[in-house]
Formats: C-alpha cells, sequence, structure tokens
C-alpha cells in the first residue's frame, strides 16, 4: 500500500511499502518526471530514475529502478530542492548549506570547472562557496534558493542576492566577470546594486529571468523580458540590472512564481496579479492578447481569495489555492488551454500539478512534517483499502474497499442503514443500483477525504445521490464546485439542473452569469443554443427581479 500523497507521482509506485512508510520528503524532477530525489526520516537520501547528466547525484550516469544512496548529502538535514532544465539540481540544508550538481555547462553549478574540458557534468552535490564582495571565497547561510533553465540563484540571510550561470538574457543581473562573451558565471557573485542594496527575502526563477521580494514587499526583476515577464513598463527584451516591478502604489506582494515565461504574484489582500507571456492562457485573465507587460489582477466570477500560488519554470501551467482550500489551476493543462482559474477536485498544489502540468513538482513534497501521518492522512489512505476495510461495495461490477465505521460516522445514509434493521446491514458486499460507479466512488471517497474527485460534468448525478441520499453538507459542496466552474458553455446546462432540483441558489448565479455574459452565450455551440433559447423568457423574467448587489 503506497501512501496517498504519493499516488499521483508514478515513479514511486514500485517502491515497497515498509520504505515508503519511512520517507520524509521527495521531489520528481526531469523529463515527464522520470526522476526523484527521496529524503527519509532518519535524513538518508536517495537517487531514483533515469539519472540524466548525473541528475540523481549517485556518484554516476547510470539509471536506477530502485533507490540509490546520494552519499553526500546522507545525514544532512535538508530543507528542499530546486532543478533547471540544464539539467541541474540545488539542494539546501537547513544548516544554510548548498549543494550543487548535474549539466555545468554554462556555470549554473557554481563550480569552477573548464567549458571545454569533459567535466561539463559533476555527478556528486558538490558544496557551493560565494564570493564576497571583497573577492574572497567564504560561507555564508543561504535561506532561498532557485534554478531558472540554466541558471541559480541564493538568499543569504543578509538578503543579499547571488547568481551564476547562463547570461545570454541578462538573468545573472548586474554582475561583473571575466568571461569573453559575457554569456556564462562559474562562480555566484553577488548581483551589484542588490535591488539599490534592498534586502531580499524571496526568489523565483523562469526560464530565463529572475523575480525577487524586498523587505518591504516590492518586487524586482531581471533578465529575459521578450514578453513581459519583468512587468515593468518598457518594451525591452532583456534588463540587466533589477527592475521595480510596475504594481499598484500600496500593494504589498508576498509571494512571486515564475513559470516558462510568466509571473504569479500574491498579495497580502490575498489578490493574484500576473503578467507575461499569455498563448496558454496561463496569466488567468481570461484573454487571449499573446502578451501583458503590466500587471493585470485575475478576477473569478465568485470574488475568490487566494491564500497561495505555484507555477513551474518549464511550463505554462498556474495554479493556485482559494482561502476555502480549493485547488484551481488554468494555462497548459495536458495541452488544453485554460483561460480562467478553474477548480480542481483537489485540496493540494501537488496532486493538482501530476494531473495538469508536466509530471515534475514544483517543490518538493514533505509527507509527514511531524514524524507520522495524521488522522486526515491516514483517513485518505484507508480509502478503497482491501487490506483494512470490512465491507465492500459493487457498482457496475466494480469493487470498493471501505470501512463500516467511517460511513457510519460521516453518512446519515450509511448510519440510518447500520442502526436498523436493514438488509444491508448483516451483508459483507453491498449493491447499490442508482448511481455510477465513478459517480458512486466520489461520493465514498468524499466521505473519507471531504473533497469531491469528479470532473464537473458529473457533479448533476452526484448532486442526484445527495438528494436521495439526505447529504446536505454534500449537496453544498457540489453548487459551490458547479459555481466555481461555471463556463458560457456550460450555463445552460447547469441553469436547467437547478431548475429541475430547485437548487434556487444555483438558479440566480446562472442568471447572474448569463446576463453578464448575454453575448457569448447565445454564440455558445449548437447543443446549448436550443436549450438557451428556451429559457430566455425565464432568463429575462428573472434578471429583472436578481438582486445584483449581492
Amino acid at each position: 500500500m503506497i501512501c496517498s500523497s504519493l499516488c499521483s507521482w508514478p515513479i514511486f509506485n514500485s517502491l515497497e511499502s515498509k520504505f515508503v512508510t519511512q520517507i520524509h520528503m521527495v521531489f520528481v524532477y526531469g523529463t515527464l518526471g522520470n526522476e526523484a530525489l527521496i529524503v527519509m526520516k532518519n535524513k538518508m537520501v536517495y537517487g531514483l530514475g533515469k539519472n540524466v547528466n548525473g541528475c540523481l547525484g549517485i556518484g554516476d550516469k547510470d539509471a536506477t529502478l530502485e533507490p540509490q544512496k546520494v552519499e553526500v548529502l546522507c545525514g544532512k538535514d535538508i530543507k528542499t530542492f530546486a532543478y533547471g532544465n540544464g539539467p541541474h539540481v540545488l539542494a539546501l540544508t537547513k544548516e544554510g548549506e548548498v549543494y550543487s550538481w548535474g549539466f555545468n555547462n554554462r556555470g549554473q553549478l557554481a563550480q569552477r570547472v573548464n567549458k571545454k574540458s569533459s567535466l561539463q557534468v559533476i555527478s556528486i552535490p558538490t558544496l557551493v562557496q560565494l564570493r564576497t564582495p571583497e573577492g574572497s571565497l567564504g560561507m555564508k547561510r543561504i535561506m532561498n534558493i532557485a534554478c531558472g533553465s540554466n541558471h541559480s540563484v541564493a538568499i543569504t540571510e543578509d538578503g543579499e542576492v547571488y547568481i551564476c550561470g547562463d547570461n545570454r538574457y541578462n538573468q545573472l543581473g548586474n554582475v561583473y566577470f571575466n568571461s569573453p562573451d559575457n554569456e556564462y558565471l562559474f562562480r555566484p557573485q553577488l548581483v551589484n546594486d542588490n535591488s539599490d542594496r534592498k534586502k531580499i527575502v524571496h526568489v523565483s526563477c523562469g526560464g530565463a529571468f529572475t523575480m525577487a521580494i524586498t523587505t518591504s514587499h516590492e518586487v524586482y526583476g531581471w533578465g529575459n523580458n521578450s514578453f513581459g515577464q519583468l512587468g515593468i513598463r518598457e518594451n525591452c527584451e532583456t534588463k540587466y540590472t533589477p527592475q521595480r516591478v510596475d504594481l499598484k502604489e500600496g500593494l504589498a506582494v508576498v509571494k512571486v512564481v515564475c513559470g516558462i515565461e510568466h509571473t504569479l504574484a500574491l498579495t497580502n489582500e490575498k489578490k493574484i496579479y500576473a503578467w507575461g507571456r499569455n498563448d496558454d492562457g496561463q496569466l488567468g485573465i481570461g484573454s487571449k492578447e499573446f502578451i501583458f507587460r503590466r500587471p493585470i489582477m485575475i478576477k473569478h466570477e465568485t470574488e475568490i481569495k487566494w491564500i497561495d500560488i505555484a507555477a513551474l519554470n518549464c511550463s505554462n501551467i498556474s495554479v493556485a489555492v482559494s482561502e476555502e482550500g480549493r485547488v484551481y489551476v488554468w494555462g497548459n493543462c495536458h495541452g488544453e488551454k485554460i483561460m480562467t482559474p478553474t477548480v480542481t477536485p483537489f485540496s493540494n498544489m501537488h496532486d493538482a500539478v501530476a494531473r495538469y502540468g508536466p509530471s515534475v513538482m514544483h517543490e518538493p513534497l514533505i509527507l509527514y512534517a511531524n514524524g507520522g501521518p495524521g488522522i486526515l492522512e491516514c483517513l485518505k489512505t484507508a480509502f478503497n483499502d482491501s487490506s483494512t476495510s470490512d465491507l465492500k461495495i459493487e457498482v457496475e461490477g466494480q469493487d470498493i474497499h471501505v470501512h463500516k465505521a467511517v460511513l457510519r460516522i460521516r453518512s446519515l445514509h450509511f448510519k440510518t442503514m447500520f442502526q436498523h434493521n436493514w438488509k444491508e446491514n448483516n451483508q459483507s458486499i453491498i449493491k447499490p443500483g442508482q448511481f455510477s460507479y465513478v459517480v458512486y466512488k466520489a461520493f465514498l471517497k468524499y466521505l473519507y477525504t471531504g473533497v469531491i474527485d469528479l470532473p464537473i460534468e458529473k457533479t448533476s448525478e452526484l448532486l442526484d445521490l445527495a438528494e436521495e441520499y439526505c447529504e446536505s453538507n454534500l449537496k453544498q459542496h457540489c453548487i459551490h464546485m458547479i459555481k466555481q466552474g461555471i463556463t458560457v458553455s456550460n450555463v445552460a446546462h447547469f441553469y436547467a439542473i437547478a431548475v429541475k432540483c430547485n437548487l434556487l441558489e444555483l438558479e440566480k448565479f446562472c442568471v447572474n452569469f448569463a446576463i453578464n455574459h448575454t453575448s457569448a452565450v447565445t454564440q455558445t455551440d449548437d447543443d446549448f443554443a436550443e436549450l438557451i433559447q428556451k429559457m430566455m423568457k425565464t432568463f429575462i423574467m428573472k434578471a429583472g427581479k436578481v438582486d445584483f448587489k449581492k
């Protein structure tokens, strides 16, 4: 049995359960997620997978199907990892040390290796030393790391930014070094001026640019600006000096993340601003305009308050978490262009990234922060686990393994079933017949996790189930999920469901949405056109009664 947090990442499927129970942290990277680093509770570190250019850090370039020790890192207290498509890897310890390994063709490992020699690959994690402004090599405590495609960035506890690697797009900032073509730097050096010596508290890298947040919550960027990813007024290809992002006065940014050529910023008011390339809808603003050089706030019909954001330096996907704990995605989601934040069935960003992203992690996944799984994690893992189940539910010939105690506690329907003299009370197999396997499984999983893991088009059947089983909380969750997933192409469909089920709250929401998008709704697919025409009279009648202030 594999931990539910790892189920979304196929590279871990072959691990033995005894090994999995001792895992503290994992990081999946590489092409299509075919490489991983594993940190155990006892601080042992392992590499697993393809090992391109020695990126597992195990001392060679051979792939491995079994976890192999990363000897240099074993015993270190690992804080986080970062990965660049070079490919190269950084590891940061809680003591503030940085180790690097992988491909070093442009100095991204911060190790002095002859560019023309065969030693461009370093397969053993090597300690990075920083060059101080006085020119000496010393050890400074590092608090944060990030990787672009071929450059690396580190922030010291003093708020200084050190940087190395590829400089073809000025992504190293205004560092000075002796390179004949000014294209790469093999030793990390302090970014001169460092945003007028402002202290930096957070950094993120896109493919060939860098964004940083100061202690005063301002955002600065430098490097490639071909698609406006620096968020400045000036229409220029690159910037070698840190430039302040053109955000409204008074906005305080608490987090910034970078896609390959776009940027997201989260403010203390729980709003998201986006800028840069938008060909896949990765800015989430509903527009097909290719480039936005100035920050624009992401808006949603339900006025969502956001608490976290994520992006990947190799992708055009964007991810965010709402105050209610729902995860949204937009941009390039497995080839689909999603133009606005769209709710997913997940409650954590790693699962959403695994499902819709490029199969690599945006940051390491910590399994058990306090040394062991909590109650919620145990419940998630227990769902559909035949080894602990005491009840089997068969739907459309497929089995779902559950636990009577959990069903009794979480569902009025099952509580009534098991407390009274229903024939199912004494059976080890129950065969409900009204609903599909996919929907019934989603219902049972909801009882274990509190999350609806179901495509939005299936929620109408789940609503029927909630009505049949008197599950009022599930009913509200379905309505909330539908409201957050309403689009021009499905508003008529869900309006019909709202009318049929007498769901006044959803009905009113659909009316508001349709009126606000009248032109677009009337131009939807043929499947909806006839339905819209039939409802138009009702829409118009209700429009006069809608209170837009609510």
